[in-house]
């Protein structure tokens, strides 16, 4: 069964000591690279959220968290209803070595300023109907959304 989206979601910024950000090259849709994410659903606040996906998705334990960004953008999920997000962006630092969730990752990568770019051109080649679908799942560049939250707190 579908879940419905509740239409809330956080993601976190976490960069290394040489400041490449954390990504994971999502195993459903939206497929993508993103940071890691979730919907807020049952989590008693976007931080807690932020908080437990980290855990989830690549075994971190977030320190020093921080609300960076708050905004509503149309980016679809799978959920019923997932049409859009009130997203809430925080910044962390981290404790604790990467172990990617087998479920929802197919890798993770540490991106430097250049791999970021390159991932966010190729998303734009995908928005203008340069990258077939088929072809997007296999190779994608960054999920829609992040470039947009990227650009907006000069990130990218």
């Amino acid at each position: 069964m579908t879940k419905v989206c509740d239409n809330y979601s956080v993601g976190v910024v976490i960069a290394d000591d040489n400041g490449r950000l954390l990504l994971i090259e999502r195993k459903k849709f939206p497929f993508g690279f993103a940071l890691p994410a979730g919907h807020i659903d049952d989590f008693s606040s976007p931080e807690a959220c932020a908080i437990g996906e980290v855990k989830e998705e690549v075994g971190l334990t977030l320190t020093e968290v921080e609300l960076i960004h708050e905004k509503r953008y149309e980016n679809k999920c799978r959920r019923l209803g997932g049409d859009y997000h009130h997203w809430y962006v925080f910044k962390a630092g981290f404790e604790g070595e990467v172990v990617p969730s087998a479920d929802e990752t197919k890798q993770v990568v540490w991106a430097d300023p250049s791999t970021l770019r390159s991932l966010a051109d190729r998303t734009s080649e995908y928005l203008a109907g340069n990258i077939e679908e088929s072809e997007w799942k296999k190779n994608p560049g960054l999920e829609p959304v992040w470039v947009e939250i990227l650009q907006a707190n000069s990130i990218l």
